[in-house]
């Protein structure tokens, strides 16, 4: 096992870049599809095919990663990661952006569950908690990041933040090229075979429960990130850039609680702990967010969501990655595959409430985070008759 206190700044620096990269071209992809001239609906789509690729390579990439290793599958995610930033930047046609996504959703699907099997190959049953939590927040940072450099960048041109994410992923390629070493060895490797037969018994067992938690946990967010524009325009007549420093200021608050308080509660405590807690704070967020009614009352409310919501994904990824007899990567990917599939239907089922009532995305995740408590204190009755 790799020293953790060695790898994890590296990994948390790797995953850092990656997402300031992926941020880089949020607040202009749609600006720029819409000059190549990209619908509404065509846009709907192109943000969406990423998510599909997501969902659907990254078990494979998962389980590439426990045969051959998860440095050389991390830099296949980075590299693709570029190659696909590079190929928007040349876009000169709607179908070009779409082969662009394509091939960056499948490629980049390899990035976040080796990651994360790599956090998990480091660290002990112990400390695992802290690995994850330091996964999602060097996210968390980046996403905070990215989009304040993509929106500096496009004042040039529309085109230029993605060639600054490309080169940003480019650095990053070489950074675990020569600082990151090998955690998977070679007698740790799965067998194949194996690994399909535990990987099936975990989808019929009792940790099943677990990836539907999180499917819920990720439907519930990405409806609120989908609305809430909308929301605090209507009710306390909020703008883009004030919207811009409550999304910051949640993110802040999430990291903070994921890079350092994650790991000593589950240390503490437990993994259970931290799911039930954070499950039940974001709860509490998205009843108060209902009172929303100024700028400080919005970022209040939303930063209380963000700390319980920034509790809950390293709580479970660390707890599938302790009991699951499946490869660390093949746990994380079926949990990132879970996760696109929330995002995938979230903003949607989001926009869907929204037009019935503007209050019911946000009643929707306060009924979404019980059913995801339910669902953990099902987990834990029984887990006891399940043995994995």
């Amino acid at each position: 096992m790799l020293e953790t206190k060695k790898a994890l700044p590296i990994l948390f620096v790797v995953m850092f870049l990656v997402m300031v990269g992926f941020g880089i071209i949020i607040p202009v992809l749609p600006f720029y599809a819409e000059n190549i001239g990209a619908s509404p609906t065509q846009l709907g789509l192109l943000m969406a095919v990423y998510s599909l690729m997501q969902l659907l390579f990254a078990p494979m990439w998962g389980r590439i990663s426990d045969r051959i290793g998860r440095k050389p599958v991390i830099m296949i995610g980075i590299l693709g990661l570029s190659l696909s930033f590079f190929l928007m930047g040349f876009s000169s046609a709607l179908w070009m952006l779409f082969v662009a996504r394509i091939v960056g959703g499948i490629l980049s699907a390899a990035n976040m569950p080796t990651v994360m099997a790599y956090a998990a190959d480091i660290t002990t049953p112990e400390e695992r908690g802290k690995g994850m939590g330091v996964i999602g927040a060097a996210t968390g940072l980046g996403f905070i990041f990215g989009p304040a450099i993509g929106g500096v960048f496009s004042k040039t041109s529309l085109s230029m933040p993605f060639y600054i994410a490309g080169f940003s992923s480019l650095l990053t390629f070489f950074l675990v090229l020569f600082l990151l070493k090998e955690s998977l060895t070679a007698e740790n490797r799965h067998n194949g075979q194996k690994e399909k037969q535990s990987l099936r018994q975990s989808l019929r067992g009792a940790v099943s429960i677990l990836f539907i938690l999180q499917l819920f946990i990720s439907v519930s967010l990405s409806g609120l990130e989908a609305t809430f524009a909308y929301y605090g325009a209507k009710k306390a007549g909020l703008e883009s850039v004030n919207l811009g420093y409550i999304f910051m200021i949640m993110g802040f608050a999430s990291a903070f609680v994921q890079g350092g308080l994650v790991g000593r509660l589950t240390k503490k405590f437990g993994e259970g702990f931290v799911i039930q807690i954070g499950i039940l704070i974001s709860a509490i967020g998205f009843g108060l967010i209902l009172l929303t009614d100024s700028f400080a009352t919005a970022a209040i409310f939303l930063t209380i969501f963000g700390i319980g919501n920034g509790m809950i994904r390293p709580g479970v990824s660390a707890l599938l990655t302790k009991i699951s007899k499946s490869g660390h990567g093949s746990t994380t990917g079926l949990l990132s595959s879970f996760d696109s599939l929330g995002r995938i239907a979230g903003p949607p089922l989001g926009g869907w409430l929204f037009s019935i009532a503007i209050g019911l995305p946000y009643i929707s995740g306060i009924i979404l985070s019980v059913i995801a408590f339910m669902l953990y204190r099902l987990y834990t009755s029984r887990a006891r008759k399940f043995s994995y």
